[in-house]
């Protein structure tokens, strides 16, 4: 029996999928389900047969419409309002759950997909801006609709959402949340590509494929981890500086010479090192793993 309510998680030929399930409601997500995909990615980083994870979300409507508002007026006031939430606090404030989301994917070992079948609204848009690959249905939609709500935007989306598109169309889409539609998500960058909505699925499994059948995933989490977190570096040297722990470390490891024989006798890779073991760390940690809660 599955141990997710909202949420499907599978693995199929080292590839993991998770499905927001709640197509009946636009796949909207509430605390719970946020819980359950943190859950879900902790449950691929974990498994040394994940190679790479898929985002999605149930049905042909909607990626995710954006955070459940059942709780009516009062779906965003965590202290005076009716709805009970299971957060802890930082600074003495309920933490913004979506923050908590795109926090752990900032730490995900994994390379992350986002299938953006349909539309993407609030915090459905804010998380994909922390995965790495994002391509979507010639039908979908994006939304930031924060300030017609009276709120700001979620998912620490002030950084990764400039990181993405930019701050000049961040501020444009975020301030006036207006309906982004494909093209322009294609063009200013949040998506890399368009596809049909019978084509999507297929296309996102080439990409994984193409990282499961030839890449060493020990490099490959490294490569993500020091991609993220040198975005916003102050100087290319501190850069120089990791690359040069990284490449030494990598030069001596087992799977680089497992992938220059590999590439010498011309056949496909069969790299032993494993992320189980643990990444050497080549880089300043600015976003701890244990991340600063307070209850």
């Amino acid at each position: 029996m599955s141990r997710f309510k909202h949420i499907i998680y599978g693995v199929e030929a080292r590839i993991a999928t998770i499905t927001i399930n709640r197509a009946e409601h636009m796949n909207t997500i509430s605390v719970p389900v946020m819980y359950e995909m943190i859950d879900a990615l902790d449950k691929a980083d974990a498994d040394d047969d994940v190679r790479v994870v898929i985002f999605t979300g149930a049905g042909d409507r909607a990626f995710c419409a954006g955070a459940d508002l059942s709780g009516g007026s009062d779906s965003f006031d965590l202290e005076g309002g009716e709805s009970k939430v299971d957060l802890p606090k930082i600074d003495g404030v309920y933490r913004d759950w979506g923050g908590m989301l795109t926090t752990r994917l900032f730490r995900c070992l994994k390379p992350v997909i986002a299938v953006v079948n349909g539309a993407s609204a609030g915090i459905g848009a804010t998380m994909q801006a922390a995965m790495d690959i994002r391509i979507a249905s010639n039908k979908a939609k994006y939304v930031f609709p924060f300030t017609r709500r009276g709120i700001v935007p979620d998912a620490a989306s002030s950084w990764f959402l400039t990181q993405i598109v930019g701050l000049p169309t961040a501020l444009d889409w975020t301030m006036t949340g207006r309906v982004v539609p494909p093209e322009e998500a294609l063009e200013k960058g949040m998506v890399s590509a368009l596809h049909a909505p019978e084509d999507l699925m297929p296309a996102a499994l080439k990409i994984a494929r193409e990282i499961v059948e030839n890449t060493s995933p020990v490099a490959v989490a490294q490569t993500r981890q020091m991609m993220w977190h040198f975005a916003t570096a102050d100087h290319p040297m501190a850069v120089h500086i990791a690359d040069s722990r990284a490449l030494q470390m990598r030069g001596a490891s087992a799977d680089t010479r497992e992938g220059i024989a590999a590439f010498l006798e011309k056949r496909h890779p069969d790299f032993p090192d494993k992320v189980s073991d643990g990444l050497p760390l080549t880089f300043p940690d600015r976003s701890p793993s244990n991340e600063p809660v307070q209850t």
